[in-house]
């Protein structure tokens, strides 16, 4: 009981927990960056294809969805755009979109999108988890930054297409995102090997999404009632 105290002690208030991370050291990292940007693209291309869009706007969403997440991280950790910083990602999110335009309509299931989006939400969590420890942030609120950053996308996409986003949907999902930065923060404070906690976070993150899509899993709701305007007061 003492050990495990002080273990969520140290990632609520120390400052320093001696984790050093360089992204551009870890490949695996790298790969889960690609990977979201890539997913999340086509989520997006996907999207504008239901609505029946134009090429330019099949790439514009997928820009707009495959770069939201992480600049909304940036903007967290006060870190320069990341899309600014490479001509590679805006190209992936760009060949994404393009490609799912390319591909027949009769090619995709109806919920292609919730698990593009499902692969995109675990790599997106990870790396911006990792991100954020990389720019000096604490561990607690690194693993807020990665779920904000695994969901912000999605909810992009939904509110620009005019459908209800996934964060308001009946399903599991923000806690897919919440389980796959916070198992790889806290491996990585445990000093796991760094890619080995990235795969584990992005895998469990994943595995959870793909179970409450599968099986229609959701976490007990509020029940909102109002008050019957017919009773005598």
């Amino acid at each position: 009981m003492c050990r495990a105290s002080l273990f969520i002690f140290s990632l609520i208030e120390l400052p320093n927990t001696g984790v050093n991370i360089d992204l551009s050291l870890e490949p695996v990292l790298v790969a889960l960056s690609y990977i979201a940007i890539a997913f999340f693209a086509a989520t997006g291309a996907l999207a504008a294809a239901r609505k029946n869009q134009t090429i330019v706007t099949f790439v514009f969403l997928g820009l707009v969805v495959g770069m939201g997440g992480g600049t909304v991280r940036d903007i967290m950790i006060d870190a320069p755009l990341f899309w600014t910083q490479s001509n590679a990602l805006p190209i992936i999110a760009i060949i994404a979109s393009m490609l799912v335009w390319f591909v027949p309509s009769n090619w995709w299931r109806d919920n292609m999108i919730d698990w593009f989006d499902a692969v995109g939400l675990a790599a997106y969590a990870v790396y911006g988890a990792a991100k954020a420890l990389e720019f000096g942030v604490n561990p607690a609120p690194a693993i807020l930054i990665g779920c904000i950053a695994a969901v912000a996308g999605g909810i992009l996409r939904d509110i620009i297409v005019g459908e209800t986003t996934l964060v308001m949907g009946e399903n599991i999902y923000i806690s897919a995102g919440f389980l796959a930065s916070a198992s790889f923060i806290i491996l990585t404070v445990l000093q796991v090997q760094i890619s080995v906690a990235a795969v584990i976070g992005a895998l469990a993150g994943f595995a959870l999404r793909g179970a409450a899509i599968c099986y229609n899993l959701r976490l007990p709701a509020y029940n909102w009632t109002l008050p019957d305007k017919n009773r005598d007061t």
